[in-house]
């Protein structure tokens, strides 16, 4: 008879590839023992036996059956085939139709004749060890995240051999990564050009590749260079699936190893805080964020939304202009803003104006509170909203355990599951970006005194922005507006972030 055998190991570690030889071996002798002629042994490796979709040797099994390339399929044990009780009788029932027997050396089962009562009973068997081997590499990886568990391979770093909880900095890589942070928040390079900087010297990466844009964007995120060492922001809703669902914040583990710190908190938050900023405005306006020069990307055109751009003028002085580079670059039918700001007449005009806002600072810092607790605190909106999310919320995620017991149950396919299970994911991921937003509304509500005083801090160490850094100036103005008219707005960072209109700053509230 001409007969197939498969089997697998879920692992790709050293003992148990040596176990998948001798299992080849095993049924090349209980061929020859028993007179049949082996067409061939299909065998996975470091694959789970959860999926059968993802195990490209049981499915080229599959397809070789469907041709009639053999008469029987062995397998040594029921949970080799699968571990997924549903996928097991659908795949046997299939080679039965086509008249293959399957036989499991182990429990010594042949299908064709048989009741499929027995086999569903060692199937569930065999899907039950999964699911408790499942639970026992979470609370093993949980364990772990608790003790601080770091990745293998960590730029800046050097890993202990066979130690998983232990690093130690590597100081030539630490000085890179101290060098990014610099050209990024001060000198105002962006990650693309900082790669391009590194790879032109000759740096690699922990994996000896050249520095690319998403590896120093990494970097500028890692929290473990705060010495902040992050796990669980992850985990497997659905052994069978393989579903990652992302946790509440509050529940990721982190451990504090302040020896690993080569970067303060401040530097990265101020880094990721400048990423986002730079990426939401390309996405909405395809602009990218530049800090070379002082007015870069500050200065916004009204009537086209670009930003002025530097023009450099000698004759025989140097001068210095700003011009919108809608106008400038495509012409007038685009935009009709012509207006040529002068960088010295600007310089004075933002002096004068935060100038006017130190002298008045008690009054603005009244104005201010006074406006926000009008917007935010004249009800409780906010707070009405965020239960209601969290209601919608709580609905959304009862639903996924709903279609998750659903195809337990053998209710829904797998298709249907994913396609349910990825529409439920995204709007779970909206209201809880909602709900973040809310949060951060309602913190900014408590800590409100906070928020004016650091802002005037910074406002109280510049005598003149001609002093400043590009960072130093946006750290204060939010932005800078002109129209084809030659009338300038500023607005002050502090008023942006709080939602509030620049009215309230020069007026008197008695209120």
């Amino acid at each position: 008879m001409n007969i197939a055998a498969y089997c697998r190991v879920s692992t790709d570690k050293e003992d148990q590839l040596n176990s998948l030889e001798t299992q080849k071996k095993f049924f090349e002798e209980y061929a020859e023992r028993n007179r049949h002629n082996l067409v061939k042994t299909y065998a996975d490796e470091g694959i789970s036996g959860t999926k059968t979709k993802n195990r490209k040797e049981f499915l080229r099994l599959m397809r070789d059956a469907r041709q009639k390339t053999f008469d029987m399929i062995v397998v040594k044990d029921i949970s080799r085939f699968a571990r997924n009780t549903v996928d097991l009788l659908q795949n046997v029932r299939e080679l039965k139709s086509l008249g293959i027997e399957t036989t499991f050396l182990t429990a010594n089962m042949t299908v064709l004749g048989q009741s499929e009562f027995i086999l569903t009973v060692f199937a569930a068997l065999a899907q039950e060890e999964s699911a408790n081997i499942s639970k026992r590499v979470k609370f093993g990886k949980k364990e772990n995240a608790k003790k601080g568990k770091v990745p293998n391979i960590v730029y800046g770093y050097n890993k202990t051999p066979k130690n998983y909880f232990q690093l130690s900095i590597n100081e030539h890589e630490a000085d890179i990564v101290r060098e990014i942070y610099h050209l990024y928040l001060v000198k105002g390079y962006g990650a693309a050009k900082i790669a391009n900087i590194l790879n032109e010297r000759g740096e690699l990466t922990k994996r000896k590749c050249k520095f690319s844009q998403n590896a120093i964007c990494r970097i500028l995120t890692n929290p473990i260079y705060t010495g902040k060492i992050i796990n669980g922001k992850q985990e497997v809703s659905d052994f069978l699936t393989g579903v990652r669902v992302e946790k509440n914040e509050e529940d990721w583990l982190v451990t504090d190893k302040p020896e690993l710190a080569i970067i303060s908190q401040e530097e990265q938050a101020q880094a990721q805080k400048l990423l986002q900023s730079r990426h939401s405005k390309f996405k909405i306006t395809h602009e990218r964020e530049s800090n070379r020069y002082l007015f870069s990307t500050l200065i916004k055109c009204k009537d086209c939304g670009w930003s002025f751009r530097r023009v450099v003028r000698k004759y025989k002085n140097t001068y210095i202009r700003w011009v919108c580079s809608g106008h400038n670059g495509r012409g007038a039918d685009s935009c009709p803003n012509a207006i040529v700001l002068d960088e010295n007449e600007l310089i004075q005009e933002i002096d004068s104006y935060l100038q006017r806002m130190l002298k008045d600072k008690k009054q603005i810092e009244k104005n201010i509170k006074n406006a926000f607790l009008r917007k935010y605190q004249s009800d409780s909106t906010n707070e009405k909203e965020k239960k209601e999310l969290q209601r919608e919320l709580q609905k959304y995620q009862t639903m996924q355990q709903k279609y998750t017991d659903m195809y337990m149950d053998d209710l829904i396919t797998r298709e249907m599951l994913g396609k349910e299970m990825g529409g439920l994911k995204e709007k779970i991921e909206k209201i809880e970006s909602k709900l973040k937003f809310i949060n951060w509304n309602l913190d900014k509500s408590e800590n409100l005194e906070q928020l004016i005083t650091e802002n005037f801090k910074e406002l109280k160490t510049y005598r003149s922005i001609r002093n400043m850094t590009n960072l130093q100036l946006k750290a204060i103005i939010d932005r800078i507006e002109v129209d084809h008219e030659g009338n300038i707005d500023i607005y002050f960072k502090l008023l942006s972030d709080l939602g509030l209109d620049e009215t309230v700053l020069f007026y008197d509230d008695h209120t």
